[in-house]
């Protein structure tokens, strides 16, 4: 019979190594059928010693990705995940081809999920040891494994989830932004999209602070509304929209005040006309007629005129950067 032709993929290092074909299911083995009855009568120890013994004794053997594969099982089963991780690791970079691949993968996503659900390792016999970092390094490690698969696909969106639940807000719009981009044909980019947009707003710490955050969220919300006009409704996004301008027009007032107070008339003209045409229905527009009424004459006749009314004008006529009070 005439041999298979031999593959070979170009490593990182630059040299070439050799793929190995895919197991045939003729192929059969009496201790390995063992080492799987093993596990599925909870023996996993016993599973554990018996693979161990194969894979010293079948090096070249053509089913030794499936016996990799059981060595990653029974360390999982016997609560020792992070060598399961690595085993499932080595079946990946030796065996890229074998049927086991995508079940390897499978577990390596389940072991990070579980980390980062607050699964801890035991350390003198208590579970202390959280790995949440090292989790997210691990569904990192699956994206670049099957990019463009269902499975990276879902290690994305759970470490975006995550980095939002544990309030890690900037993580989370940059993670969710990328799945955006990986993935824009996917069912759940409209709730993606939103969430981006509350991660943003969340970043945004008060008047005082940085309003780029809450600009960046507006934008978002406003897009989000025109996209997706259903999901818009469900989520009352007009309404927080609306809340967002109040933010922004009291921003405004706080910005106009510091011109005021460092000595930048004609910038507090600015800021407070801006209010005035900009958002009509804040209680702001009060402050703002006051405030503009106290200015000098020259102020009002020097201040820049203002462009198309936009959020994005928040910063200041005179710099390039908003000012911080």
């Amino acid at each position: 019979a005439k041999a298979d032709p031999k593959s070979w993929d170009l490593r990182e290092d630059g040299r070439w190594q050799e793929v190995t074909a895919p197991t045939k299911q003729a192929v059969k083995d009496d201790v390995l059928d063992a080492v799987e009855a093993n596990l599925i009568a909870h023996q996993y120890d016993e599973a554990h010693s018996r693979v161990v013994d194969w894979l010293k004794t079948h090096r070249a053997s053509p089913i030794r990705d499936r016996g990799v594969y059981l060595l990653g099982e029974s360390n999982l089963l016997r609560d020792d995940r992070i060598l399961s991780f690595y085993n499932f690791d080595e079946l990946m970079d030796l065996y890229p081809a074998s049927p086991y691949f995508y079940r390897a993968l499978e577990r390596q996503y389940q072991i990070a999920d579980a980390y980062l659900n607050g699964y801890k390792n035991k350390f003198l016999g208590m579970r202390i040891l959280g790995l949440t970092d090292e989790a997210i390094e691990m569904l990192y490690r699956i994206q670049q494994r099957s990019p463009g698969s269902t499975l990276a696909d879902k290690a994305l969106r759970r470490t975006a989830d995550y980095y939002y639940a544990n309030g890690d807000y900037d993580l989370a719009s940059d993670a969710y932004g990328a799945y955006a981009r990986s993935y824009p044909r996917s069912n759940d980019i409209p709730r993606i999209r939103l969430r981006q947009a509350f991660a943003a707003l969340a970043q945004f710490r008060g008047l005082r602070f940085d309003a780029t955050p809450v600009i960046d969220a507006r934008q978002q919300l406003v897009d989000l509304a025109s996209a997706y006009p259903d999901l818009a409704r469900e989520e009352n996004v007009s309404a927080l929209i609306d809340r967002i301008d109040l933010s922004l027009a009291d921003k405004l007032l706080d910005t106009a005040a510091f011109y005021r107070r460092t000595g930048e008339p004609n910038a507090a003209a600015y800021c407070y006309r801006y209010i005035i045409e900009t958002y009509p229905s804040s209680p702001a527009v009060g402050k703002a007629r006051i405030g503009i009424a106290q200015l000098p004459a020259s102020a009002l006749t020097a201040a820049p005129k203002l462009q198309q009314p936009t959020t994005r004008a928040l910063k200041s006529p005179t710099t390039n950067t908003a000012p911080t009070p």
